[in-house]
């Protein structure tokens, strides 16, 4: 099993953080190389269980499940049903936590999957630049 981490500090409160990225189907109103986002079958996209299908601006269109959302915790988990990548078993993890110190939030994307070896660089470079940008572009917005 492949995994990709990445981590990075918002000057921001972790309510407002999470009032951004608890919507599923909002990938494109933080993330720059989302293009665009529905959530199909007229559901929520605050729904667990729900798909949002959504385009790369690069031109890929992945579908994803939500499997947990949790307001509580700061926390989502969603899965890949379909995608450009060769990768199986895809489980993805954001999470928030407050930095009691600064009123600040610690964002973390994590993914776990798995890919034949002759491609796990490639899958794994990809997920990292999507993962970083999308943070950092978070990290940029509340600032």
């Amino acid at each position: 099993m492949s995994k990709v981490y990445c981590s990075v500090v918002v000057s921001a409160p972790v309510e407002a953080v999470w009032d951004t990225v608890r919507d599923f189907n909002g990938l494109p109103s933080w993330h720059p190389m989302i293009a665009d986002s529905a959530i199909e079958d007229g559901r929520s996209s605050d729904a667990v269980g729900c798909v949002r299908s959504f385009h790369l601006v690069e031109g890929g269109f992945i579908r994803e499940r939500l499997l947990a959302l949790d307001d509580l915790n700061h926390k989502s988990t969603s899965t890949i049903l379909e995608s450009p990548l060769s990768l199986a078993n895809y489980l993805s993890e954001m999470r928030l936590r407050r930095v009691t110190a600064d009123e600040t939030t610690f964002a973390e994307w994590m993914g776990q999957f798995d890919v034949a070896d002759t491609d796990e660089v490639d899958v794994c470079n990809t997920l990292m630049r999507l993962y970083s940008s999308g943070l950092h572009a978070l990290a940029e917005r509340a600032t």
